[in-house]
């Protein structure tokens, strides 16, 4: 049990360490100014990915999402066959390092908040099912 209240106690220094940098951030880019941010969503789209695929250059970092689909075989296969799976990439994000690294960082912020509230996420598959 201490071992968990220590765990949640770094998760939480590492998530408010996080907020102070990314706010630290803000700071350096706009000045020190304070910035009021209007966001405009009238060509708003929406999509899901249930996938990505990240790719790189020097300068920056290309981001494809999209919908991971089973192919389904028009013969009985094998229980042992391989399993066909398409990627089809629906949109692509182009971002420099700079809005990639805030990006990530948000990512993370959002994640741990879920994680506190609903429990850990469980990337295997396999431990899921059980």
């Amino acid at each position: 049990m201490a071992d968990s209240k220590r765990t949640e106690n770094a998760d939480s220094k590492r998530g408010e360490n996080a907020e102070m940098q990314v706010e630290q951030q803000a700071q350096e880019q706009t000045g020190q100014r304070q910035v009021r941010l209007r966001i405009d969503q009238r060509d708003v789209r929406t999509t899901y990915a249930n996938g990505f695929r990240t790719q790189f250059t020097a300068e920056e970092v290309i981001i494809d999402f999209g919908v991971n689909l089973v192919e389904q075989a028009t013969t009985p296969q094998k229980s042992d066959a391989t399993i066909n799976c398409v990627f089809s990439v629906g949109d692509r994000v182009v971002m420099n390092y700079y809005s990639a690294k805030r990006l990530a960082i948000s990512l993370g912020q959002q994640i741990r908040r879920y994680e506190e509230q609903f429990g850990p996420l469980e990337l295997n598959v396999a431990k899921r099912r059980k």
